[in-house]
């Protein structure tokens, strides 16, 4: 299987790329360590789930050229009939400028997502923000079954 083309989006002073060549896995890790979802997950962790996903890094323009990572996304899929949303963040000082929503809607408009049957994602403080996206609790809860570690 040939990997997904890389695709972008810009913003005002921030981008969107799914280029992993440009993700800074020391914000990414250091953001999840603390996330509720992942307490001290790993460095190696975090570099391998990016490998096997696609990822959504946000970044912003310092205004000389150089870039920042501020935000992050990750969806592993068939590209057909499923696809999950993992480890969404927008930094905590780039927050209230709409820019979770942007990046939302650019993964959800993704060339290679955008026919995705069926979307899956957990959180446990975000439901009024997903719903606005679409997202909703199963309507067969009765169907998921799910295995843990």
């Amino acid at each position: 299987m040939t990997a997904p083309a890389e695709s972008e989006g810009r913003r005002g002073p921030y981008r969107i790329s799914t280029d992993r060549a440009r993700l800074d896995f020391a914000v990414i890790h250091g953001f999840l360590t603390t996330a509720y979802w992942s307490p001290g997950i790993t460095r190696d962790a975090v570099e391998r789930a990016a490998r096997h996903s696609l990822p959504f890094g946000l970044y912003q323009d310092d205004g000389g050229g150089a870039e920042r990572q501020v935000g992050y996304a990750r969806v592993l899929t068939d590209y057909v009939g499923m696809a999950s949303l993992h480890d969404v963040f927008v930094l905590e000082t780039h927050r209230g400028h709409g820019l979770a929503l942007w990046l939302m809607q650019v993964i959800l408009a993704h060339p290679e997502l955008a026919e995705v049957r069926s979307w899956l994602l957990k959180t446990r403080a975000a439901h009024g923000f997903y719903a606005r996206l679409g997202f909703a609790a199963p309507p067969d809860p009765e169907r998921y079954m799910v295995r843990r570690r």
